[in-house]
């Protein structure tokens, strides 16, 4: 019987981006736990995940749109969108000259004062095309307001850039005056 990867991959993003504690999972300081602990705690979550195996995990993140996971040496984390108390460790890099947000207009203007924050996750998410913002934005409203970001201006004055995965990036704070309102 064909598993549901999209129900999967909201269970496997629930467990390792918000509440891991629930799945009773431990993270490691890079949002790392071992896959053979996540499977055995979706089999207990759903009978219908009675069967899953590791190639189920490895199908999800093959076929999924956003690549949200990753698996190395049976590993397994979500890359980006975490809620959880303390901040996951990323490796600063050199973003793109621009990246793009995709918000809803009731913010723009908290936006030219303060820049973007994070917003209850960890990091400021970033798109590294308006295509990509203006779909994540659609989440926050029917139309979204989608901005640009000067990223190579905000690195060379000390802004700390991550790679989120191939579309995403992540801050930890974009000031305003790198904030483009397109």
């Amino acid at each position: 019987m064909a598993k549901d990867l999209s129900k999967l991959s909201r269970a496997v993003s629930h467990a390792l981006r918000h509440e891991p504690w629930i799945y009773e999972l431990e993270l490691d300081d890079e949002g790392w736990t071992d896959v053979a602990a996540l499977l055995a705690a979706l089999r207990q979550e759903s009978d219908s995940w009675a069967d899953l195996q590791p190639h189920d995990l490895e199908d999800m993140i093959r076929t999924s749109s956003k690549q949200r996971h990753e698996i190395a040496e049976g590993r397994i984390r979500a890359l980006y969108g975490h809620s959880l108390p303390g901040k996951l460790i990323k490796t600063e890099s050199r973003p793109p000259r621009v990246l793009f947000h995709g918000t809803a207009p009731s913010v723009v203007s908290g936006i030219r004062r303060e820049g973007l924050l994070p917003m209850g996750r960890q990091y400021v998410h970033l798109s590294v095309d308006r295509a990509m913002a203006n779909l994540v934005g659609r989440r926050k409203g029917p139309s979204p307001v989608v901005v640009s970001v000067d990223a190579e201006e905000a690195w060379t004055a000390g802004v700390r850039f991550y790679v989120g995965n191939d579309h995403v990036w992540l801050a930890d704070h974009v000031p305003a005056e790198y904030v483009r309102m397109d």
